[in-house]
């Protein structure tokens, strides 16, 4: 005979809490005594907005644990990955809201759009814990009238995204994650002088394309080379410890050299087995901040198709502050920069036996069975 379950039987709304859900929603236009019928449909998508911002942070808090550990096996780097995988999954919701969003017109907006004020986007706490959890730098926010990013927040609000800043970001975490990689040391062989050699054999074909290129005049080609020559000096970002250090003071590069390295190398033999999850861990990252910079661009058109060059509920120049920040606001640039240090995969230096041995590419046999 079966035994019952001792979990009490559950009803569908009361476990999803739907009445409370569903009765939260309050039209200001009805307080006035003129009901806007679009308000519902505004009040609602930006509901839906601050769940998936629950969701990411759930998901975020979990990955800031994972990389909080001082000792990460290949297992926790492919939870890791699946938490990034559902992360995408959302902002793409996020963007595609945007689309329904857009079902109302600029008329029919303006029929509450005075009851807002001063309620706006600045306002979501969350957005600003999702930011600083995954690593967006106070100094580089871009700031509208010189006002702080936190002073548009209640203070209880406001308190919890200030604590968020002085907790370790996951741009943070995964910097020490990748500077701690021991594959970058080879004993004798040394991985970065092979590779110079062979980038230097690269960008000299590559010259020599543009030099023997019968289409171009004297001066088209030397214009070319001119312009060859800044690539060729952005090698040292990668390849000079004092050069990739004088990049970063400028604040056009964030990642430690050592970890730049280090992600360089996850990318140049991400076919090995072992590299296989973090590579796709870097891909994921580079992939939320792309996302998220489509989201802002997505946002900005529709908020000008919206009230064009009004300003916004909360006081910002509306669509111009929005396309600023999603210029601005990228927290992962840098892995997405990696693509200008590849080279062929017929170029790379292959990997010392001692290296493959180490990072378990290959499994030996003992006592030659």
């Amino acid at each position: 005979m079966a035994k019952d379950k001792p979990y009490p039987p559950q009803y569908y709304n009361d476990y999803l809490n739907l009445k409370k859900i569903l009765d939260s929603q309050h039209l200001k236009s009805d307080e006035f005594g003129t009901r806007a019928h679009d308000e519902m449909l505004f009040i609602i998508i930006h509901q839906v907005y601050e769940l998936w911002f629950k969701q990411i942070l759930f998901e975020l808090d979990d990955l800031l644990t994972i990389f909080g550990e001082k000792e990460i096996n290949e297992s926790h780097i492919g939870t890791a990955v699946s938490r990034l995988d559902r992360i995408i999954e959302i902002q793409k919701i996020l963007i595609d809201q945007v689309r329904v969003l857009e079902t109302m017109t600029p008329m029919d907006f303006l029929d509450f759009r005075d009851f807002l004020i001063p309620a706006s986007g600045f306002q979501s706490a969350q957005f600003r814990l999702i930011e600083n959890k995954l690593g967006l730098q106070p100094e580089k926010r871009f700031s509208y009238g010189g006002a702080h990013y936190r002073s548009y927040l209640k203070s209880s609000d406001d308190k919890e995204v200030k604590g968020s800043e002085a907790n370790p970001s996951l741009f943070e975490l995964l910097e020490k994650w990748l500077e701690r990689t021991p594959f970058l040391s080879w004993g004798k062989t040394s991985f970065w002088n092979e590779y110079e050699a062979a980038v230097k054999t690269m960008l000299a074909s590559d010259r020599h394309l543009i030099e023997s290129n019968e289409n171009l005049s004297d001066e088209e080609k030397q214009k070319h080379l001119n312009e060859y020559g800044k690539t060729e000096l952005s090698f040292g970002l990668v390849l000079d410890q004092s050069q990739h250090d004088a990049v970063v003071s400028k604040g056009e590069w964030r990642l430690s050299h050592k970890a730049t390295q280090a992600a360089l190398l996850i990318l140049l033999y991400r076919e090995q087995p072992i590299l296989h999850n973090p590579y796709q861990l870097l891909t994921k990252l580079a992939d939320v901040d792309e996302l998220f910079t489509t989201w802002r661009y997505r946002h900005a058109l529709m908020v000008s198709r919206m009230i064009g060059k009004k300003i916004g509920t909360g006081g910002s120049t509306g669509s111009t502050y929005l396309n600023q920040t999603a210029e601005k606001h990228r927290i992962f640039s840098d892995i997405s920069a990696l693509t200008t240090f590849l080279i062929p995969r017929s170029s790379l230096p292959e990997l010392p036996s001692e290296v493959k041995d180490d990072l378990g590419f290959y499994f030996h046999v003992k006592g030659g069975e």
